[in-house]
């Protein structure tokens, strides 16, 4: 056990270890847990502790659509956790998944809570974003394949499923899947901005922060090529 943003914790939990696999990460920030504690930060004292603990391979867990001067907190913070990794001088390997759903997953109970709870489904936008889901499994094998070829060192992998959906497409999908059928409404996004702003501090229960609806209202696709 350690704690990344606990630079002390993760001396005993790298030492003699061959290789770290660091996919801590928040979708959501809370009081002390921001996105740049725990991305940057957090990243920061991995990196230190593979340092002193003489470990030379790092498998790093960034996002899909990390990037400098993305609209939202969270792929920024990734992205500049991302060039800590690629500075560290370790042999490392980044992998960016998409959105990731299976055991454990955050993103299909939302929508299933979108589907039965409200009285008429609610959709952001003109739900056309494309997502390209990927499942907990597949991630698994990525990050075990970069992990036992030495080759993935010093490359930046994308993540994602077979197919692309629009955002509304798989809210309907969720909802044939359990057999719900209720009218949809389309709400536009320069009311749920300040919308999403005031509520998402009100309480942590509501299920969007200002952050998450700008990239859900971003596309999240990749090329798989390189992930086979």
């Amino acid at each position: 056990p350690g704690d990344v943003t606990a630079p002390s914790s993760l001396t005993a939990a790298v030492n003699g270890c061959d290789a770290v696999v660091h996919l801590v990460g928040i979708i959501r920030e809370t009081r002390g847990r921001s996105f740049h504690r725990v991305h940057l930060h957090g990243t920061r004292n991995v990196i230190e502790a593979c340092r002193q603990a003489g470990v030379q391979r790092l498998i790093h867990m960034s996002a899909l659509g990390a990037r400098d001067r993305a609209a939202s907190r969270y792929h920024r913070s990734k992205w500049q956790a991302e060039q800590l990794v690629r500075a560290s001088g370790l042999a490392a390997t980044i992998l960016r998944p998409s959105i990731i759903f299976g055991a454990g997953d955050a993103f299909l109970p939302m929508l299933r809570g979108l589907v039965t709870g409200p009285p008429a489904i609610p959709i952001v936008g003109d739900g056309m974003s494309l997502l390209q889901p990927i499942a907990i499994e597949d991630v698994v094998s990525c990050f075990g394949g970069a992990l036992r070829r030495g080759d993935t060192a010093g490359h930046t992998y994308e993540l994602c499923g077979p197919a692309t959906f629009g955002f509304e497409q798989l809210v309907d999908l969720v909802a044939e899947a359990v057999a719900v059928e209720k009218p949809k409404v389309h709400l536009p996004v320069w009311f749920m901005r300040p919308v999403t702003a005031v509520l998402s501090r009100l309480s942590s229960r509501f299920p969007l922060t200002s952050d998450q609806l700008t990239m859900l209202l971003e596309d999240n696709c990749c090329d798989i090529s390189d992930m086979v």
